[in-house]
């Protein structure tokens, strides 16, 4: 499963490419994902130019100007540039082609991932519940002191818990605590 830093990696590998093109077409083979992909996705997003390209824990937010793309690579997914006439593999689900020749693809081999429409990124239900970035002065040791009182979970699933602190994976969180000396099955 792709963590935090993979897919901010991801954003900002995509930002100097497509920040400020506008979208050709959406091509949409497969819409079998985690849920459905809308299937006005297309017609909704044609002619838009991409505004910008941000990230909410491990979700990546496209502005459309007032349309929002939301899309979580699950499992397997991954984001690639392919040339316009690259025939599409079997997990390819989606295509977005942009004006000046740029397309990125979705490949999602176990159809985890989700791409998903919205007017408002902070109320949709995938993002209204998440909890701070946690390399932001919103989180800190007193944030992460508050949330451990009084609970019985372990340590490692409090700090894997999105409404404490988001984007923190399996692997992040075991090394994050081995390197703190704490046992990850540990009360909070």
């Amino acid at each position: 499963m792709p963590e935090l830093p993979e897919v901010e990696t991801t954003r900002r590998g995509l930002e100097p490419r497509l920040e400020g093109k506008t979208l050709e077409a959406v091509e949409v083979r497969d819409s079998r994902l985690r849920w459905p992909i809308p299937p006005d996705i297309p017609t909704r997003l044609a002619g838009r130019r991409l505004r910008s390209i941000s990230r909410r824990g491990k979700y990546l937010l496209f502005d459309f100007g007032g349309l929002w793309q939301i899309v979580h690579l699950g499992m397997s997914g991954s984001l690639r540039f392919v040339g316009r006439d690259e025939p599409a593999a079997l997990h390819d689900h989606i295509d977005w082609r942009f004006k000046g020749g740029a397309t990125l693809r979705l490949r999602d081999p176990r159809r985890f991932g989700a791409v998903l429409l919205t007017t408002d990124p902070a109320s949709h239900p995938l993002l209204a519940h998440l909890g701070p970035e946690p390399l932001t002065p919103a989180f800190d040791g007193k944030r992460l002191h508050d949330a451990c009182r009084g609970r019985k979970t372990s340590i490692k699933n409090l700090i894997m818990d999105n409404r404490v602190v988001v984007g923190v994976g399996n692997i992040y969180a075991s090394e994050s605590l081995f390197a703190a000396g704490i046992r990850p099955g540990r009360a909070a």
